[in-house]
């Protein structure tokens, strides 16, 4: 799926290359049209935004959004296991799965970066890679309202992502969101505060990432697992 190669890159670091492939990224997502057509337009704004910053004050702003603050982390797992130990194995059983369907990730990112989760799902079937972005789906929602409090071009990416993977916050999760203290970008001992106290967490409830990306042998939605058996985390591909 090109389209998820084109969100994959988006969510990287901007460089020049970056910013050049722009019209062909625009093309690529309308040639396949897996997004709707409101989805394609808030990527598209995107990419302009892009184009039309220079190249350090682009750069400067992706650090500040998603190097700096916790709760915009690009690490999947940072909003499941924080610092736990349990984070391991999960980051363990991903590189399993890349392995099984014969995807190397490189070694300079961890497995839970978004743009290699990305890129990992574009390789799969559509009916595949649109099952493995429902598991994380909640988190993709999440992202997108706290990118939009900051009227931020990146929501756009996310907005995306929440359609692919059909993901739905109900109105009280939404509403917890939006009511979040959110530090400004530039503020960076109010960032620095955030990320040391802040308990980072998505969806509503048992019904968020963590409810979603559990073995199979967890105990029903909502049920503690016994204190003997520890959870662990793993992200699963079925096909269709």
């Amino acid at each position: 799926m090109r389209t998820l190669k084109v969100l994959s890159a988006l969510l990287t670091y901007p460089t020049p290359a970056l910013i050049a492939a722009g019209p062909e990224m625009i093309l690529a997502l309308d040639r396949e049209a897996i997004l709707p057509a409101r989805e394609r337009a808030a990527v598209a704004r995107l990419i302009d935004d892009l184009a039309a910053h220079d190249l350090y004050d682009a750069q400067e702003r992706y650090i500040l959004l998603f190097d700096r603050t916790r709760s915009l982390s690009l690490h999947l797992f940072e909003h499941v296991h924080g610092e736990s130990r349990d984070r391991g194995q999960a980051m363990v059983d991903l590189i399993r799965l890349y392995e099984e369907g014969g995807y190397t990730p490189t070694a300079s990112e961890l497995p839970d970066f978004l743009p290699l989760f990305l890129e990992y799902a574009s390789t799969l079937a559509p009916p595949a890679a649109i099952e493995l972005l429902g598991q994380p789906g909640h988190v993709f929602a999440a992202l997108r309202e706290r990118l939009a409090k900051r009227d931020s071009a990146y929501a756009g990416i996310f907005a995306a992502l929440a359609a692919l993977s059909r993901a739905r916050l109900d109105e009280a999760a939404l509403a917890a969101l939006r009511a979040e203290p959110d530090p400004e970008p530039e503020d960076l001992e109010a960032l620095d505060a955030a990320w040391e106290e802040e308990e980072v967490t998505f969806g509503p409830g048992p019904g968020g990432l963590g409810a979603k990306m559990r073995q199979a042998t967890r105990p029903a939605p909502g049920m503690q697992p016994p204190p003997s058996a520890g959870p662990r985390t793993i992200i699963t591909n079925r096909q269709a």
